[in-house]
């Protein structure tokens, strides 16, 4: 399958419109989320780690937000054929882009593909491992804790959410730096200052992340026990939750 490089932003675009999950978007999305978040190949070998280690026999393992299926991809690796995967995602876009990345990887497995927004009721039942990774932080705040408590109500006992998110610091100080580091890094991947500019315009009404600290108080106040980091880079991180 070609590889086609994110170029939606490098051209001045009179009124920056915000980030939709379009047909363009999906045909570039595997270099932009690559190109955008630091350690990217790296969370997802550990999403899959993690998801090996947690799945439970006769369970099922659910990726939501799963984009082009790139973690379904990962865990596959991790996890025994026989445990049934189910990706939602609110964009058909990325779900084609999907569907056509398992067929390229010949992924053997049973993988339910589902068109759903996360804002509303998603039905989840038999979880043994839930992955959020770069999802929750495009779900409306007020809807966020609802869903949290869809997963753990649809979730085995010991069964775990594992969370990916770009975070705030703690500090505003720190969050200033933290954001100079995450642009260095953007112009390290060859983003020019135009893109850089006008993709942070796109997100700014789209993406509203939290503290780390005010992510893990909504995983517990959703009813997750034991929750604690298993990832961080600057305004980067991964949490692993469990019932």
């Amino acid at each position: 399958m070609e590889k086609k490089g994110d170029n939606i932003f490098n051209e001045e675009i009179p009124l920056v419109p915000d980030f939709k999950f379009t047909s363009k978007v999906a045909n570039v999305f595997d270099d932009m989320v690559t190109r955008s978040v630091p350690y990217y190949p790296e969370m997802q070998r550990m999403i899959g780690e993690l998801a090996g280690d947690h799945y439970q026999p006769g369970s099922v393992i659910y990726d939501l937000g799963c984009s082009t299926g790139a973690t379904l991809i990962h865990m596959d690796q991790f996890v025994p054929g026989d445990i049934v995967f189910t990706g939602i995602d609110d964009s058909e876009s990325m779900l084609e882009k999907c569907r056509s990345k398992l067929d390229e990887y010949h992924i053997q497995r049973k993988v339910n593909l589902v068109c759903a927004d996360l804002n509303g009721n998603v039905h989840i039942e038999n979880a043994s491992v839930v992955v959020l990774c770069l999802t929750l932080q495009f779900i409306r705040p007020i809807n966020r804790l609802r869903l949290l408590k869809q997963i753990i109500d649809g979730m085995n006992k010991d069964g775990v959410l594992i969370l990916v998110e770009k975070v705030l610091a703690e500090d505003s100080t720190f969050n200033r730096k933290f954001i100079k580091y995450y642009y260095d890094f953007k112009r390290r991947n060859n983003y020019s200052e135009l893109e850089i500019s006008q993709k942070r315009e796109a997100l700014e009404n789209v993406l509203i992340p939290y503290k780390l600290s005010e992510d893990i108080t909504l995983l517990k106040e959703a009813g997750f026990s034991n929750v604690d980091t298993f990832f961080k880079w600057y305004n980067f991180a991964g949490i692993i939750a469990q019932k």
